[in-house]
């Protein structure tokens, strides 16, 4: 069986990565999503396994001297990290993998899985951003000025992406990340197991 594919996506807060996952996800049967592990304790009804997993400060650490820890950050002094085991798992049988991470969290793991599809959603424009962002209505106006310089930053580094698509709708994004999914399944390296079964014959 081949490898499933292992694609990263990434973006400014406030762009729709969440959102774009979700919808692809229900268009494309057997897609998973990548669960990150956190050193945070649960809130509501958050349950281990489902929206993180939920380890202590002291496990998290030991995972990253294993090495089980493939990227991780610090925010607002929790550990949240993309877990091997599980990665490596869906990936041998066969699944697409979905992950959400942060900029450095995509070049990073590129730099550890060569064959990961790097994708770096843009807003339609930074008007749009700023509108996102309020709309959510959980965060303060500093806070917002603070994300949005931040996008400047990272939307600088999506030159190091393997693709760029713009969120104009949850719709749009999702189709043409489904479309680069589906080429990317057609690579040669991808189908060569298929060509050498029929050089066998």
């Amino acid at each position: 069986m081949s490898k499933g594919l292992i694609v990263s996506i990434s973006g400014p807060s406030g762009v729709g990565k969440g959102t774009v996952i979700e919808r692809l996800r229900e268009m494309i049967p057997g897609c998973r999503h990548s669960i990150s592990v956190t050193s945070r304790a649960p809130r509501g009804t958050e349950k281990d396994g489902v929206e993180y997993y939920f380890r202590s400060k002291e496990e998290f650490e030991e995972l990253i001297s294993k090495g089980e820890i493939i990227e991780y950050d610090q925010y607002v002094g929790n550990y949240y990290g993309t877990p091997l085991t599980p990665l490596l798992q869906m990936s041998s049988e066969g699944k697409t993998v979905l992950l959400d991470l942060t900029v450095p969290g995509s070049l990073a793991l590129k730099d550890k899985f060569e064959d990961t599809v790097t994708i770096f959603l843009l807003p339609p424009s930074m008007e749009e951003l700023r509108s996102r962002l309020c709309g959510r209505g959980t965060e303060s106006e500093d806070l917002i000025e603070k994300r949005m310089a931040q996008a400047k930053n990272e939307i600088a580094k999506a030159e190091k992406f393997d693709y760029v698509v713009t969120n104009r709708t949850v719709e749009q994004a999702a189709q043409e990340i489904a479309a680069i999914m589906k080429a990317e399944n057609c690579r040669f390296k991808r189908s060569s197991d298929a060509v050498e079964t029929l050089l066998a014959q």
